[in-house]
């Protein structure tokens, strides 16, 4: 686990940490944050809002048969991704075929989904974890990482992303 941590924290990370599916904060109600508060509802390809797209109460008994969920704060929704995305990678590599990282999609600079087109990095674009029920702030909160409500632009904003590890 140190090494994926120190691979999160290498590609720009602010912190990488392990927790078990236990320490995260399961909550479907985060579905009517996306329907009610997210403008890519209806839109983006990794949107829960998306045909076929598991239900948060599905995703969370699949999530918890994973031992380890690597937790990732970064400042950017790009990095969180990258981080993310490079986590996953090494754990494939590593032999864990069902390693799967979670991020706020920052692949296009728009969504092909907004103009009916297919995902133009299909192979790499995942759904974001609360968008399959997780409670990022309170999972973040137990961990003592920061995450709070922008009351500001100019704010400095915090982005997470999960990796679940076997």
């Amino acid at each position: 686990m140190d090494a994926y941590i120190e691979l999160a924290l290498s590609n720009g990370a602010a912190h990488a940490v392990a927790v078990t599916p236990g320490d995260v904060v399961f909550d479907g109600r985060t579905l009517l944050k996306c329907m009610f508060g997210c403008p890519d509802w209806g839109f983006g390809h990794t949107c829960p809002s998306r045909k076929h797209f598991l239900k948060p109460w599905v995703f969370e008994p699949l999530l918890k048969k994973y031992a380890t969920v690597l937790i990732i704060h970064a400042h950017d929704k790009r990095v969180a991704q990258k981080c993310a995305m490079a986590v996953e990678k090494a754990a494939f590599l590593a032999g864990d075929a069902l390693a799967l990282s979670m991020s706020d999609c920052a692949l296009c600079n728009e969504c092909a989904g907004r103009t009916g087109e297919a995902c133009r990095n299909a192979s790499q674009a995942r759904p974001a974890f609360h968008s399959v029920g997780v409670d990022v702030f309170g999972t973040v909160k137990k961990l003592g990482l920061p995450l709070y409500p922008l009351k500001d632009e100019s704010e400095e904003q915090n982005w997470y992303a999960a990796v679940w590890l076997n």
